[in-house]
């Protein structure tokens, strides 16, 4: 029986079934509800973002402060300087018609060191020179060689080579002299004893160097004598090359002071059995007069022309290691034949000097070259009489 509700109407009894699946429906629906609304706000946040993104101004990039420039690549010869630690290192670069040679390093105050000698197909070389002017002209007073100390300017230097055709080069008629002295001496009227012709007395030796120094002459080096035999190298007239013989001890009191003085490329033939220091300055050259051949062998006659190519070779290897260089030697007495050049050529020496009297010209043969030797009693009119 239905009862009366407050207001009057009649309420119906609701089933528990029925009030089951209507809680299960509010359940549903708020679910759904909450759900909507989360997913709302999501949107919602997301489209804030989205919106604050695009009216923030964009990020302009930073510019740095000053852009890094490609960096200049070096020249050879900076290259060349940037490998040394050494602060009298000069690179010598060379300049000229058909010139290639790559820079190489010299050092500040010293002889230049085998200066390269450029080839070119019909041409000879006619040398380096300080400027391109002097190239083309030839100037013989400023060709520069290894009888010449280095002088650079900010380490860094230019030499300027030139050609003659080969007709030119046979024309110039060249003639070397090798001067060749021995032992000096005080006396104006000279030593005694059958050695007397050996020593120049030592004022006719000063006049002679002064008036090379003053002369005009040019100082060739033994790799430019070679290259001149060869017809690779032009040479003036007006060359000249100064040896001693022995390294008497007249010769260092004496006549040695007096090359350096005046800055004269000199070589001296040393017989290193009888010791041999360092040479007291660049100026000297010393060079072999063998190590222990300078005496007679058993027919009375040099041990150059006794010994065997393989016991003179020995001896040569012997005398270069206590010397620090090969290159040229010049024969005790003048004495050898083909068993010394044999033994020359075994060791490595590629040039010999003897006591023949001549001149080297152009095809000479390198171990055989010929000298101009200087007796007691010759002054400055002979000198000129032989060398101009």
């Amino acid at each position: 029986m239905t009862q009366p509700t407050p207001n009057g109407a009649r309420a119906h009894r609701v089933s528990p079934r029925v009030r089951r699946r209507r809680r299960f429906v509010a359940f549903t629906a708020a679910i759904v509800l909450v759900a909507a609304i989360i997913i709302a706000v999501a949107v919602t946040v997301a489209n804030l973002g989205r919106s604050n993104d695009s009216a923030a101004p964009p990020i302009e990039p930073q510019e740095s402060a000053s852009p890094t420039p490609d960096s200049t690549p070096l020249t050879a010869s900076e290259q060349l300087l940037a490998s040394t630690d050494d602060p009298n290192a000069c690179a010598v670069t060379f300049a000229g018609d058909g010139i290639t040679e790559a820079p190489v390093l010299q050092t500040q105050g010293e002889l230049y060191a085998k200066l390269p000698v450029p080839q070119r197909d019909g041409l000879v070389f006619a040398g380096w020179y300080s400027t391109p002017e002097d190239a083309a002209a030839f100037t013989v007073a400023n060709r520069i060689n290894g009888s010449e100390p280095v002088a650079c300017t900010d380490r860094q230097i230019t030499l300027n080579g030139s050609w003659k055709t080969p007709e030119e080069n046979a024309a110039e008629e060249a003639a070397i002299p090798i001067l060749m002295y021995h032992q000096f001496t005080t006396k104006p009227e000279g030593e005694e004893g059958w050695l007397r012709g050996n020593y120049a007395y030592i004022g006719d030796f000063e006049a002679h160097m002064e008036h090379i120094a003053t002369g005009g002459f040019y100082l060739p080096t033994w790799d430019e004598l070679s290259a001149f035999i060869d017809g690779r190298l032009f040479l003036p007239t007006h060359s000249v090359i100064i040896t001693d013989d022995d390294c008497d001890i007249s010769w260092l009191q004496l006549g040695m002071p007096i090359v350096i003085e005046k800055q004269l490329l000199t070589t001296a033939f040393c017989i290193t059995v009888d010791g041999t220091g360092p040479s007291p300055s660049m100026y000297v050259q010393q060079r072999s007069h063998t190590h222990d051949m300078h005496t007679a062998g058993a027919n009375g006659q040099g041990r150059m022309v006794n010994w065997t190519a393989d016991e003179i070779a020995a001896d040569m290897e012997q005398s270069a290691a206590i010397l620090g260089v090969k290159e040229v030697m010049a024969y005790p007495f003048g004495h050898y034949n083909e068993t010394a050049k044999e033994g020359l050529r075994k060791a490595g020496f590629e040039m010999a000097r003897t006591i023949e009297p001549g001149y080297v010209t152009i095809g000479t043969d390198k171990l055989a070259m010929p000298t101009v030797r200087i007796n007691y009693g010759m002054g400055l009119d002979a000198l000129i009489g032989l060398i101009g």
